[in-house]
């Protein structure tokens, strides 16, 4: 059976767009993987890597290491855990809260339960604006942090939101506040300085 010259094209068409979704779904399901493939790549260690710069001082697993001034700033340091990703333990208005450092994260955003760590307390009126999140769409509270500080780093005045109940997992450490300091990627570790 011969097909038409608009029925091959038809046809081109679709397999081109199955075979889009298809490199689209292995991508999602080996994220990790392919992330550890191209840090590789480009000379960031592998997960649970220890990297050796001895210019650099690094804390080991979670937390941060304040380290020596540079430039007449202070200076924290902290190692990509595995998977790439950088925890450490801030101060939000001077009590402690975990989070995840995300450069891909335009503001601070805590979680329900975190906020209620640091001292902020919500009613269900105070979640007024709407975002896209990884898991769909939410309501937040836009809130003004009084204070951020990670080891001798101090940013005043954060602009932040908080998430409903039970939306967000964990808290991130989003631009508003690393927008403010010097960030650099160097041999699995991130370096923020005043």
């Amino acid at each position: 059976m011969a097909f038409s010259s608009g029925t091959r094209g038809l046809v081109g068409e679709a397999m081109s767009w199955i075979a889009a979704v298809g490199i689209l779904a292995f991508g999602l399901v080996h994220y990790e993987e392919l992330k550890g493939a191209m840090g590789a790549a480009i000379g960031l260690p592998a997960a649970g890597q220890q990297g050796h710069d001895p210019a650099v001082a690094v804390a080991a697993g979670r937390g941060a290491a304040p380290g020596a001034t540079r430039g007449g700033g202070a200076t924290v340091e902290l190692r990509a855990e595995r998977g790439g990703h950088f925890h450490t333990e801030a101060e939000i208005n001077g009590r402690p809260v975990e989070v995840m450092v995300d450069t891909g994260a335009t503001l601070v955003a805590l979680s329900f339960e975190d906020a209620e760590r640091a001292g902020i307390y919500l009613s269900p009126k105070d979640f007024t604006q709407a975002v896209n999140t990884a898991n769909g769409r939410a309501k937040v509270a836009p809130v003004t942090l009084g204070r951020v500080t990670i080891g001798e780093i101090t940013v005043r005045d954060v602009r932040a939101f908080v998430s409903e109940p039970g939306r967000l997992s964990g808290s991130l450490l989003g631009m508003s506040f690393l927008g403010r300091l010097s960030v650099e990627i160097r041999d699995g570790t991130l370096i923020l300085a005043e």
